[in-house]
């Protein structure tokens, strides 16, 4: 039976409960427990799927195809463990579940409530997997006070008393806000935030504090006492300049400790943190710089490509140097010439999206990778791009295209060089879809294996001809252009197993351009940078100390 941790979050939302439970995660793994991690999220869109990046950071997707929250990235990150769909539940899922159960006639006629159904139908989700690990972490979104957060409050302070006596904490994470005027570390929000949750029946046991600077013995004991906790389990959250320095420095301020504490784990096993160490020496002791353009579109907002920026920061620390990304909007080469914005960069990232808007920029920017010998990496749109650049401008195909852009202006422009995928093979099944179904979890989603070309740039990366990495796309390069594409230099190096879907196309003539269809980024880690990631970086490494 696992011991569940429940984290909260009081005062101001976005104070890290994801990386605070991901490192929490970490520092388990290495006192030798097995973990593993949930998100229950109040929104009510069943998933972040079909929300836009500026309003949720990117949709982390899983192994078996479910559309999660970005959170789900830090904690496959931090503890190497693969997440799947019962790892993440909105309350659009919940109440999807429950009215799906009500139409069918399951609850017999009963008058539907939030209190017992909605939140049996959480505890039920909180309990699947219950017998496979030591430690079940379960971050609650949002901040307590929420409405909407409200039935998951519930439902978390029921379970914990259906659950035996001890196996069930709460984590609570808050603020610490330093007021200048005064010179003074403020304790009130954390005690506001503390006195809201208590009056909905949860008690925390460990009070988790970001703040700008170490906690001082005063506050701590004020914290204390006035919210029932051991001054021991008042835990300080301070900046860090690196997220991977967490494990750590949770370590030093006894987080673990505090934890298993509170679970009455005695003697507890003394933690092995290797692994962490020898993160934090890659990062902060590198051996050179890189500097690395991501060309997108949703550049304002860093979350929107999180797992990029991540893996490139892993492929740095495989490369012992430091990865300086900047951010160019692709919708500025629509009007511009990319040239005097890409000089300088040692390689070019051309990330996932979705719609025309700023594509015209990102094809000037594969143009550029190309004409100019530059490393180049092309993730989902970013590989289509690379196909239609060149289609258009190598195998004289001018007016080559995505269909994609045609469907979203209603009238046939391009040659679709990039098409509808309407059916693929999934495991040994077929999927069909259509251009009107639903938007939401409708396209390729998940793990599916691809074969590299034996000698293929690809396959040096890799190390082997067989791989399987994560899909999230519904436009697919048509296979019919192969053999035209393949004369004019550009070589499908990756196709899908039944040879029917190109998965990775190269230049042979490049020192480095691949494009792939699937998302990498989604599995690389600190301490396992992502093949292809370790390899761009390198080739970035070469380019600069050639300049």
């Amino acid at each position: 039976m696992a011991r569940y941790i429940f984290i909260t979050g009081g005062v101001v939302s976005s104070l890290g409960k994801g990386l605070a439970s991901a490192a929490l995660g970490a520092l388990l793994q290495a006192r030798g427990f097995s973990v593993r991690l949930r998100k229950l999220d109040p929104y009510l869109n069943v998933d972040p799927g079909t929300m836009s990046p500026f309003e949720h950071g990117e949709v982390f997707v899983t192994d078996d195809g479910a559309e999660t929250d970005l959170d789900l990235g830090h904690y496959e990150r931090f503890t190497g463990v693969a997440a799947r769909k019962t790892d993440s539940i909105s309350s659009g899922r919940v109440y999807s579940t429950v009215l799906e159960k009500e139409r069918r006639g399951d609850y017999l006629g009963k008058t539907i409530q939030v209190i017992p159904h909605v939140t049996n139908e959480i505890k039920d989700f909180i309990d699947i997997g219950d017998d496979e690990v030591d430690f079940m972490l379960c971050e609650i979104g949002g901040t307590v006070g929420d409405i909407e957060g409200l039935p998951f409050f519930e439902a978390i302070r029921q379970f914990s008393q259906d659950k035996p006596r001890g196996q069930c904490i709460f984590m609570h994470l808050t603020l610490l806000p330093y007021v200048k005027a005064s010179g003074e570390l403020k304790t009130k929000p954390t005690q506001h935030s503390v006195k809201e949750l208590r009056s909905i029946g949860i008690a925390p046991d460990i009070l988790v504090c970001r703040s700008e600077g170490p906690i001082p013995a005063k506050e701590r004991e004020k914290l204390a006492l006035f919210c029932n906790v051991r001054p021991d389990s008042v835990i300080a959250a301070q900046d860090l300049k690196s997220i991977y320095e967490a494990p750590l420095a949770y370590h030093r301020e006894g987080l673990d400790q505090a934890v298993l504490d509170a679970f009455q784990i005695t003697p507890a096993p003394k933690p092995n943190l290797r692994r962490w160490e020898d993160v934090a020496d890659r990062i902060y002791n590198p051996e050179g710089e890189v500097k690395v353009a991501i060309v997108g579109k949703y550049t304002q907002l860093e979350d929107a490509y999180k797992s990029i920026a991540e893996a490139l920061t892993h492929g740095g620390m495989a490369n012992r140097v430091k990865v300086n990304v900047e951010w160019v909007d692709a919708e500025i080469f629509d009007s511009e010439d990319p040239a005097p914005h890409l000089e300088g960069f040692h390689a070019i990232l051309v990330p996932g999206g979705f719609g025309e808007r700023g594509t015209e920029g990102k094809i000037k920017a594969a143009q550029y990778a190309r004409e100019h010998k530059v490393p180049y990496l092309g993730i989902c749109l970013g590989m289509q791009m690379a196909v239609i650049e060149a289609a258009r401008n190598v195998a004289g195909l001018k007016s080559a295209g995505s269909e994609e852009f045609d469907h979203e202006a209603g009238k046939k422009r391009f040659e679709p060089v990039v098409y509808h995928l309407k059916e693929w093979v999934q495991g040994n099944h077929k999927v069909a879809r259509k251009v009107d179904d639903d938007k939401g979890g409708t396209m390729r989603l998940g793990a599916y294996d691809a074969t590299l070309a034996e000698g293929s740039r690809v396959a040096e990366a890799y190390g082997t001809t067989t791989i399987d990495e994560r899909h999230r796309h519904r436009y697919e390069v048509d296979i019919a252009y192969k053999d035209q594409l393949e004369k004019a230099g550009l070589k499908f190096s990756g196709m899908s197993p039944d040879g029917k879907l190109p998965e990775i196309v190269e230049w042979s003539d490049h020192p480095w351009f691949i494009g792939v269809q699937f998302h990498p980024e989604l599995k690389s880690k600190p301490f396992d940078p992502h093949p292809l990631f370790k390899d761009f970086v390198r080739a970035a490494k070469d380019v600069s100390r050639l300049v």
